[in-house]
């Protein structure tokens, strides 16, 4: 089987090298791997909804070039993401990988990457460590310790002190929890439990009875994108808010894609996230408006909007290399600096992650619907894991 592939890859290389680099050339090929089925798929769909706008907006030449997306889906298995990038890079010849919905699937994506010189726009997963797995990756989505801080810096002085975290279990949720749990312990506040659920098939039910028990001021949690809305419904069953536990989070938890169909528990909820469909600013409404027009009235979330403004980063690095790929074309990732609909943003030149602007947010109703209301901004937050 390997000897099979080898040869397989070789053929493709000569049969490259013969046919001459004009053609590879005509096209500026980017290849978008999302989970596009399966628990993850509104993570997928977002992403997908949001990169196809841009290109409608700005064109589908870019350096001269005819650009060319290239989506699959993965499933949200990392054997699968793995071998679909490896296809994208020996047999599509992609100037770009993007997408990766997930935590793993960035990381099973990573040696290959490194290992083409292919850059790796990351949309989605938010892991701190991610863009250290590779020289080659830049993130346009966020970190999670960077929303986890901002939010253990609101709550003392807020009325809440005593606090229980409820994280699903892999990496995001594990920065989530640590970076949580020792600002908040610095800033005086105390965590007296640390709750872990399993990513798949979660059920809230046993851990929101033993938050239930011991009875704090407020339960923090992090959940993937669409899954918020089966933690908000057994929350509310459990009278949990009656209880006088408020639920505070990261924004995942009161995802715009899914926030209308969670209902009146979700009223109230104190998020901390870089992006609210609601941002007050014209071109956010702007992107909104077309994101909805597009897309027969689905709301854009944070998915989205790392989608959209991966789809930039790659877009602008194109123009200035002339649709180059490998290492310049990397470079000219590093360093942007421009007006996202999340407010202004910049990708580090030497952590190659976003930095960007971190809001604190109230779910409430306007006009019927509810949203996510800024209420707080904190500007130009670096993720704090890259400190240590």
């Amino acid at each position: 089987m390997q000897k099979r592939y080898f040869l397989s890859a070789l053929m493709v290389g000569l049969l490259g090298a013969y046919a001459g680099t004009a053609t590879a050339q005509e096209k500026f090929k980017i290849g978008l791997i999302l989970p596009m089925t399966g628990p993850f798929a509104s993570t997928g769909k977002q992403i997908e909804a949001a990169a196809r706008l841009y290109m409608a907006q700005n064109g589908d030449t870019v350096g001269g070039k005819k650009v060319e997306l290239i989506v699959k889906d993965d499933t949200s298995a990392p054997d699968v993401t793995k071998r679909i990038a490896q296809e994208l890079v020996v047999n599509d010849k992609v100037n770009v990988l993007a997408g990766f919905g997930l935590t793993p699937l960035a990381l099973a994506t990573a040696p290959i990457a490194t290992q083409s010189k292919t850059p790796m726009v990351v949309m989605a997963a938010a892991t701190s460590s991610i863009t250290q797995a590779s020289p080659y990756v830049v993130r346009t989505s966020f970190a999670l310790p960077q929303a986890a801080v901002a939010l253990a810096d609101w709550v003392p002085n807020n009325g809440i002190k005593k606090v229980v975290t409820l994280v699903s279990d892999y990496g995001p949720g594990i920065d989530a929890e640590k970076f949580f749990k020792e600002r908040l312990t610095f800033n005086g506040g105390e965590v007296i439990d640390t709750l872990r659920v399993p990513m798949r098939n979660p059920d809230f039910a046993p851990f929101l009875q033993k938050v239930r028990d011991l009875k704090p001021d407020a339960l923090f949690v992090f959940v993937p994108s669409g899954a918020g809305a089966a933690l908000m419904k057994q929350f509310a069953e459990r009278g949990m808010d009656k209880a006088g536990i408020k639920l505070i989070g990261t924004g995942d938890i009161t995802d715009d894609d899914i926030l209308n169909s969670m209902g009146d528990v979700a009223n109230g909820v104190v998020t901390s996230h870089h992006y609210s469909a609601s941002h007050n600013s014209p071109l956010n409404k702007k992107f909104v408006a077309a994101f909805e027009k597009a897309n027969a009235g689905l709301r854009p979330n944070f998915m989205a909007v790392g989608g959209y403004d991966g789809m930039r980063v790659i877009y602008e690095a194109a123009k200035t290399t002339k649709g180059g790929s490998g290492e310049a074309l990397l470079n000219a990732m590093k360093g942007q600096v421009f007006e996202s609909p999340r407010g202004p943003m910049f990708i580090d030149a030497q952590t190659r992650d976003v930095v960007h602007n971190i809001y604190i947010r109230k779910v409430e109703k306007v006009g019927g619907q509810l949203f996510n209301q800024e209420f707080s901004t904190i500007p130009d937050v670096k993720d704090p894991g890259k400190s240590k």
